[in-house]
């Protein structure tokens, strides 16, 4: 195979950013006590939060939004909902929420086994559109940052995915050329589309099979990162 260098996203791809964020608004639900401001379980603040923390990404790859306004948006409008409208507090939250969610140490399911297998067999990289230090804690919280040799992100290139400038970074970072690359993530628009345009073949990592409505076809398609064995 001609690839010389292989580029991981990070959430949703190796690190686990479901479970670790369920975890995470659970405890915050009961330190805050937020049963007492209407919030009826910590399952319903998970799913409230997963629906509205889905739509400011999407605003934020956009480039719509800013990063303090993706950070401190969430919870604002959440309690907004519940005609609770104390902004220090919904700030606390968010503080409290990054603080602790950023430390747990879930992967997804066979991310390390792979890991190890293409660790001696090609140099790795990261290209996320998250943020240089809270990127670093989860890395270390999930003991992979030894794997990585150049971990690209939208704050340390200034470009977000699927900018194809984002991927263009990495290249020169790492001093190859796009077809000597793959990138590997489970978003299809930032991580497939993105790196389509920058000339970079793609491995869509698609654990639920969800159908894309878009005609381009990625390079690879996988259910189970293990299933990278096969392709490198």
């Amino acid at each position: 195979m001609r690839y010389k260098h292989i580029f991981f996203d990070l959430d949703h791809t190796l690190w686990d950013h479901n479970t670790n964020s369920k975890i995470a608004l659970e405890e915050v639900y009961h330190q805050f006590d937020l049963q007492a401001l209407g919030v009826p379980s910590a399952t319903q603040f998970y799913l409230k939060f997963n629906e509205i923390n889905h739509q400011l990404w999407d605003k934020y790859e956009a480039g719509k939004i800013s990063q303090p306004d993706l950070r401190y948006s969430r919870f604002r409008l959440i309690f907004s909902g519940l005609d609770v409208h104390d902004h220090a507090l919904c700030d606390e939250l968010s503080d409290t929420y990054i603080h602790i969610s950023s430390k747990k140490h879930n992967l997804l399911p066979n991310a390390k086994e792979t890991l190890e297998y293409l660790f001696p067999k090609y140099p790795l990289h990261i290209i996320t559109n998250g943020f240089d230090e809270i990127q670093s804690i989860k890395m270390n919280a999930g003991q992979i940052t030894h794997y990585f040799q150049e971990v690209v992100t939208s704050q340390n290139s200034g470009f977000k995915k699927p900018d194809s400038r984002i991927f263009e970074y990495a290249l020169k970072k790492v001093g190859a050329v796009a077809e000597e690359c793959l990138m590997i993530g489970d978003s299809f628009q930032s991580d497939i589309v993105g790196a389509n345009r920058a000339g970079i073949d793609a491995v869509f990592f698609n654990p639920d099979q969800r159908p894309q409505d878009i005609s381009l076809k990625p390079k690879f398609e996988i259910q189970n990162l293990m299933e990278l064995k096969k392709i490198l």
